[in-house]
């Protein structure tokens, strides 16, 4: 069976730094697996490489045998929520329609009726269609977070690949957005960015743990030496940069 995503030997550095080394990957059909670690370690990086959106030093990239330039129609993207200026007046309609961009053809890129057909399916499958002609701003987080999605599944994507995509939202947001991700893991591939330890512990079926370099899990448990590992710190330092005991001492829940 060929990988979703396959990585191997990926190194990257900036301005004489390394930022990436010699990091192999394979995520298999209809995984959802999850990349933790420090900020600053590589992990946006990786995803950004693997979208083809940066160049590798050196190794190599492959979607379902492809390069990331071939691949890039079946990806669909939800990058970090901080990149969007939710303040642009624009509708959710309108937001999700640019993700056919791709799709649309001629040098005037006009969307055709598939295209409108594809972001009305969109929209009824994450409960936005009542939502389709209000603008961002007038969303809530968790609309503003499932129209981010919807765009990126526009394309009707075979992979998808999220960077933090529930940094900026509650809790029990966070729990509904991972229970829309449980359901599209039955019709795609799933790899995402989060720092949300407790949330994708309850639904990745596999970890990844990113520092510079790559450790591999192939269960979705997060265990406190895992952590302390990756992280190089206590456990109890690392949630969002907070003091916050992740694990308790009995058994690995999640602390309050």
């Amino acid at each position: 069976m060929i990988p979703a995503i396959e990585v191997r030997d990926v190194s990257f550095g900036q301005d004489g730094s390394p930022i990436l080394d010699s990091v192999s990957l394979s995520v298999m059909e209809q995984d959802m697996y999850a990349l933790i670690g420090p900020n600053g370690g590589g992990k946006t990086t990786l995803l950004k490489i693997i979208l083809g959106l940066l160049p590798a030093r050196s190794g190599t990239v492959r979607i379902y045998g492809k390069s990331p330039g071939e691949g890039r129609q079946i990806v669909g993207y939800v990058p970090q929520f901080r990149t969007f200026d939710f303040r642009y007046p624009i509708t959710v309609k309108e937001m999700v329609l640019s993700g056919r961009l791709s799709h649309t053809r001629g040098m005037l890129r006009r969307y055709r009726e598939e295209d409108h057909a594809a972001v009305r399916k969109v929209l009824e499958r994450l409960d936005l269609s009542g939502l389709a002609g209000r603008t961002l701003s007038h969303l809530s987080g968790g609309e503003q977070q499932r129209a981010i999605l919807a765009r990126a599944l526009a394309g009707n994507p075979r992979v998808l690949i999220l960077d933090e995509p529930t940094v900026y939202v509650d809790t029990p947001t966070a729990f509904q957005f991972f229970d829309i991700l449980d359901e599209l893991k039955r019709s795609m591939t799933i790899l995402l960015v989060s720092h949300d330890i407790g949330v994708i512990s309850r639904h990745v079926t596999k970890v990844a743990c990113l520092n510079h370099t790559l450790h591999t899990h192939n269960t979705p448990e997060i265990t406190e030496d895992m952590i302390a590992a990756t992280y190089h710190c206590p456990v109890d330092l690392i949630a969002h940069g907070l003091p916050h005991r992740v694990f308790d001492d009995h058994g690995g829940e999640e602390g309050q």
